[in-house]
């Protein structure tokens, strides 16, 4: 199982923004904080609204220097054709991770095996790519990108200097 303040495992994976495919690897994500926001599928019911919420946090996630990997166990081929049938979904600025190989999914143990899809579940990765925070949310629960904001909020503020702690309704302030 994936643990906090162990490092990402090494991968290499395609993925797919804005209908062109590149290629991401661990590498990617070091030298600035990132998520790693695991779903289940394409074309299903509750994803791209949890995207397109993801989505509409751009602008302060770029603010706080994070990047966001979406990974679904679906193909590039399928991502390209959801972006192309959904302008939601054509409209996203972050990569479409297609981790038809499951190999991803596996490593960071959010794998349904009976199901073959990842579960929902979400990784914050500091600069040196260490897991942060991990969040893993039942199959019919979505999830909230305020809530992932002010969890990453608070790692980079806990990050930031010894002795810092976070109280459960710690919205941001310092003091």
């Amino acid at each position: 199982m994936s643990q906090l303040n162990t490092p990402v495992p090494p991968f290499a994976v395609k993925a797919v923004r804005k209908g062109v495919i590149e290629e991401v690897t661990r590498e990617s994500l070091l030298g600035h904080w990132s998520v790693l926001f695991f779903y289940p599928a394409d074309f299903s019911f509750i994803c791209p609204t949890e995207l397109f919420d993801l989505h509409e946090q751009g602008e302060e996630l770029g603010r706080l220097g994070v990047d966001i990997y979406a990974i679904s166990t679906d193909s590039v081929y399928c991502h390209q054709a959801w972006c192309e049938a959904t302008p939601l979904i054509d409209q996203l600025e972050f990569p479409l991770i297609a981790d038809q190989a499951r190999v991803l999914s596996r490593a960071m143990d959010v794998l349904d095996e009976d199901s073959g899809m990842a579960q929902r579940a979400t990784f914050v990765i500091n600069p040196e790519g260490l897991i942060k925070s991990i969040e893993i949310s039942d199959g019919p629960v979505a999830r909230r990108a305020d809530e992932l904001v002010r969890r990453i909020r608070a790692a980079q503020f806990v990050a930031g200097g010894i002795g810092r702690l976070v109280k459960a309704t710690w919205a941001g302030e310092v003091g």
